[in-house]
């Protein structure tokens, strides 16, 4: 009897802690979720239980596996190519991720691997981009992970059904060598735009050299957005700067001339005007979300998009100088 009722005890352990959600969090070394250790695992069981080497992660959490784990131990469980998938027809255990103040869909993005936002709207069945401060959104799936067998078993409890989702077709993986930016994701401000914003085009890969430089088409008002500017100006601004700017690749603009930034300190959906010094010229960009926390952001003020770039006639200048206004 007392057998029957620790083999009992194990099984409900091990399957308590394989259904409980995985939240994503990130350091230096990557992203992992934390996992607390029952009575009976080991490296070896954790290992199988997230369907990654034992030496994996004794090695992310600078432990000594000769040492072995303590009950309550908190474990941080390496994510890497071997146990988690962001590929659009993933299936698995869903990672979440819970976002922070003044998250948007695009800084979700970033801070998670760079999944792809449209991913991101699919495994959430999100109707648009607006998302909310303590929402928990799935950013992955943890794949080939199998429950530890329960003591006295000699086969390991089948893993959860995990919940299916319409396949989709992966995109190709865009280009790292320039910033690539995904569709918007906007909070709009109410008195700025109350239509929805439709979503922009990701170019995954630079046209060759060889081509001529692509001309944006002009209005001379500076683009789709004045209107909202103008009516987000009447409160008055509150910026106005020098700054130095770079440039990211998109699809958006060139015809329709709708222009967009990335920016720090601004709302998403912020409407900015931003002013080529050298010949005057200017252009109303939508903000998309910040600058900081990305590497290749680094000794930039702002991005704009390059459609933008193309109007205000700033080259093919790494670096350049603009004014913004908003």
């Amino acid at each position: 009897m007392k057998k029957l009722a620790f083999l009992f005890f194990s099984i409900c352990v091990t399957l308590t802690a394989f259904c409980q959600e995985l939240l994503v969090n990130s350091n230096e070394k990557g992203l992992f979720v934390v996992h607390t250790v029952a009575p009976k695992e080991n490296f070896y069981s954790v290992g199988r239980l997230f369907a990654i080497s034992p030496k994996d992660i004794a090695a992310f959490n600078n432990l000594d596996m000769t040492h072995g784990l303590t009950i309550g131990q908190a474990v941080q469980i390496p994510l890497t190519a071997a146990n988690f998938s962001q590929a659009s027809g993933a299936q698995g255990r869903p990672v979440l991720y819970v976002v922070g103040e003044k998250e948007g869909l695009f800084r979700v993005s970033q801070k998670n691997g760079k999944v792809t936002m449209a991913d991101l709207r699919k495994w959430n069945h999100l109707g648009s981009d607006a998302i909310s401060t303590g929402q928990k959104l799935i950013v992955g799936y943890l794949k080939g992970a199998q429950p530890a067998p329960a003591a006295g078993s000699s086969q390991p409890a089948p893993a959860p059904t995990p919940a299916t989702l319409p396949p989709v077709v992966e995109a190709p993986a865009p280009r790292r060598d320039s910033p690539v930016v995904n569709p918007p994701a906007t909070t709009e401000r109410p008195a700025a735009d109350t239509t929805a914003v439709k979503p922009v085009q990701v170019v995954p890969t630079p046209a060759p050299a060889s081509q001529p430089p692509r001309t944006a088409v002009k209005d001379g008002q500076g683009g789709a957005f004045r209107a909202q500017y103008e009516q987000q100006a009447r409160g008055g601004t509150s910026k106005d700067a020098t700054v130095t700017s770079g440039i990211f690749k998109t699809a958006s603009g060139w015809q329709d001339m709708k222009y967009y930034l990335l920016l720090d300190g601004a709302e998403p959906g912020t409407l900015v005007k931003v002013t080529n010094p050298a010949n005057g010229r200017s252009i109303y960009a939508k903000v998309l979300g910040g600058m900081s926390g990305i590497r290749q952001n680094q000794g930039y003020d702002i991005r704009i998009s390059n459609a933008a770039a193309s109007v205000l006639e700033a080259g093919d200048h790494e670096k350049f100088s603009v004014r913004i206004q908003y």
